[in-house]
């Protein structure tokens, strides 16, 4: 099988109560290759076009604040974003990650092990993976800049003044 690439991020509420070492550890059991790494502060440009494909949704307010960091009426904005690598990435990282309903997800999952439910119905579930190869390249395009990873994942344009992207997610100011 070919390499696939994934993204993960370990959201506000997972950096917030100290759990980012007990994810890593337990993605390191995938034996994938970590390719880009960075701590972001989510602003609502980045949130809005992360969670694109679910703004027509009634929970669409609470899941942008709550990948910004809002938590509790509290603000912790940082988010680990990852680039991992290797053979069947998404489908290693999805099963270590577990559901994304907390509640439904296998005890020994990250999010079975960390996640919950707000009483919105919100799910903070520590992490988000991506899930699809189409998905996988949108959200690494969108949260990373090619230089800020460690191989050639996707074609490049080079121009006089920087390297971006060849695809329309280049103009996301990060």
């Amino acid at each position: 099988m070919k390499k696939q690439q994934t993204l993960v991020l370990i959201k506000p509420d997972g950096l917030k109560k100290s759990l980012t070492g007990n994810i890593l550890t337990k993605l390191s059991e995938t034996r994938l290759r970590i390719v880009g790494a960075k701590v972001v502060c989510v602003n609502e440009e980045l949130a809005k076009k992360h969670y694109q494909h679910l703004t027509d949704k009634p929970f669409f307010e609470e899941l942008k604040n709550y990948i910004m960091g809002k938590i509790h009426g509290k603000e912790y904005q940082r988010v680990l974003a990852l680039v991992y690598q290797g053979e069947n990435a998404i489908t290693k990282v999805r099963e270590l990650a577990g559901a994304t309903n907390p509640e439904e997800a296998v005890s020994t999952s990250i999010r079975g092990a960390y996640g919950r439910i707000t009483t919105k119905g919100v799910y903070e579930n520590v992490i988000h993976t991506s899930g699809t190869l189409t998905e996988a390249e949108r959200e690494i395009k969108l949260w990373f800049r090619p230089e800020e990873i460690t191989t050639n994942l996707y074609p490049i344009v080079k121009t006089k003044d920087k390297i971006k992207w060849e695809t329309s997610y280049d103009n996301v100011k990060l």
